[in-house]
C-alpha cells in the first residue's frame, strides 16, 4: 500500500472512531467501535489498490451514515445507564 493511500485509511479510521464515540446510547457507540476495529484488522492486509478503494468508499460512507446517526440520537436522548456512570473514559 502506497503511504498516501496508508495515511488515508489511518485518517479514515481515526474519524470513524473518533464520529463514533459521540454516540450518546452506551449500547450504539460501544457497538460502533468494536465494528470499526474489527473490520479494519480483518482488511489490514489486503494488497490490491482496486480492492482498497473499494473499502475506503465503503467506509466512507459508513462514515456519514455514524454522523447522521449521532446527530439523529443527540436529538433524542435518553438517561445514561448505571454502567455508563462506572466506565471511566479511554484514551
Amino acid at each position: 500500500m502506497a503511504a498516501s493511500s496508508r495515511a488515508q485509511v489511518l485518517d479514515l479510521y481515526r474519524a470513524m472512531l473518533r464520529e463514533s464515540k459521540h454516540f450518546s446510547a452506551y449500547n450504539y457507540r460501544t457497538y460502533a467501535i468494536r465494528k470499526i476495529r474489527d473490520a479494519f484488522r480483518e482488511n489490514k492486509n489486503v494488497k490490491d489498490p482496486v480492492e482498497i478503494q473499494t473499502l475506503m468508499n465503503k467506509a466512507k460512507r459508513d462514515l456519514e451514515v455514524i454522523r447522521r446517526q449521532v446527530h439523529i440520537g443527540q436529538l433524542y436522548s435518553t438517561d445514561k445507564l448505571i454502567i455508563e456512570s462506572q466506565e471511566k473514559p479511554k484514551t
